[in-house]
């Protein structure tokens, strides 16, 4: 019989009342296991909140702190750390483990890499830093196969042995289904924070190459916000389209939205691996993307989706121009995959699995 374990999950992640998406119904279910198998588990966030599934949570709010500088000043020991969201390979996991804080120390990787890669410099710091403090993370999870080989590429081979990939899942059954998708004169959204690497200034630049007689219909709906809204809305003024993007903001239910619409459009720049493509295969919606992070790994070009160039206007606005006219089209359900490989229970029985794990 397994005896109960004491764990501690790191996140350097904001919890936002307003924005409530799937990593954070990944921590309430897995919380929520842990405790149903007998084990104390600890949270620690930048800050503390009491909205939904984080009310039964234990949280240790960082404040003014960073996290690494909280969970060292709680000095209490644990069976197995997680680490989300916490770069990688620094002196915190020596400092942990000399202080004998923790057995194991579990670090999962979600950020995403330029599409260019790092400059000589950055990349001369990772692998120094790999050979430093690698040995202190017992295992590596990267969210996708592209992440586990970026993990492997930035600090070295030797983690290879130690390193393996658990997809992020999401709740499918939340999400309404598109059920009549419009083969011509679709509908298209697109979902994401405003920032440059999402590549919505290529989106504009695309569809500003469009014929009139698709311009004057066509309708391009954007959840998001951000600082670089600003900069989005100037080349919308400089293209004269305000007719064809409208801003939506942010919303808290798009997984009873995405159902609305036939494709999303996700002309990013750089991933690691993107729950708005599960959310909206889910939803039975085809995702128009570019073959960064992991999106290959879900998305099949011709079959639940197309995969374009990135920074290639050209590309997006004659594939856009085909998919309206119909010569172009995704007749196929995409929900079926999700359900499969990518569910929030599945990504939550693999987490748990490691506690457990020698």
């Amino acid at each position: 019989m397994e005896l109960n374990k004491k764990i501690a999950v790191l996140c350097d992640y904001r919890l936002m009342p307003e924005r409530v998406g799937g990593m954070d119904r990944f921590f309430w279910l897995f919380d929520a296991e842990c405790k149903a198998l007998g084990h104390e588990i600890v949270w620690f966030f930048p800050n503390e909140s009491g909205h939904e599934g984080y009310t039964n949570l234990t949280i240790i709010a960082a404040n003014d702190k960073s996290i690494e500088q909280t969970f060292l000043h709680h000095s209490q020991f644990y069976d197995v750390v997680f680490t989300h969201f916490l770069e990688l390979c620094t002196p915190f996991y020596q400092q942990v483990k000399k202080q004998k804080l923790v057995t194991k120390i579990v670090a999962v990787d979600h950020n995403p890499r330029p599409f260019a890669g790092y400059p000589l410099k950055k990349r001369i710091q990772k692998r120094v830093k790999g050979l430093l403090y690698s040995r202190y993370i017992d295992l590596f999870i990267g969210v996708s196969h592209y992440t586990v080989h970026e993990i492997i590429k930035d600090f070295g081979s030797h983690l290879e042995r130690k390193s393996k990939v658990i997809y992020n899942g999401i709740a499918y059954e939340r999400f309404k289904k598109r059920t009549d998708r419009n083969l011509q004169k679709p509908t298209f959204l697109v979902a994401c924070h405003l920032r440059y690497s999402k590549g919505l200034q290529d989106l504009i630049a695309a569809v500003a190459l469009l014929p009139q007689s698709i311009l004057s219909d066509l309708k391009i709906d954007v959840y998001g916000e951000g600082d670089y809204q600003f900069i989005l809305e100037d080349l919308i003024d400089q293209y004269n389209l305000h007719n064809n993007f409208v801003f939506k903001g942010s919303v808290p239910n798009l997984y009873a939205i995405y159902h609305q619409y036939d494709y999303l459009l996700q002309p990013t720049h750089m991933e690691c691996f993107s729950l708005a493509i599960l959310e909206s295969l889910s939803a039975n919606v085809p995702v128009v993307t570019t073959p960064v992070g992991g999106n290959e790994e879900v998305i099949k070009n011709g079959v639940n989706g197309y995969i374009l160039p990135v920074q290639h206007p050209k590309a997006w606005s004659e594939l856009i121009a085909q998919l309206y006219s119909g010569n172009q089209k995704i007749a196929t359900d995409t929900s079926g995959l999700i359900e499969l490989e990518f569910s929030i229970k599945q990504m939550v029985a693999n987490y748990v699995g490691l506690i457990s794990e020698k």
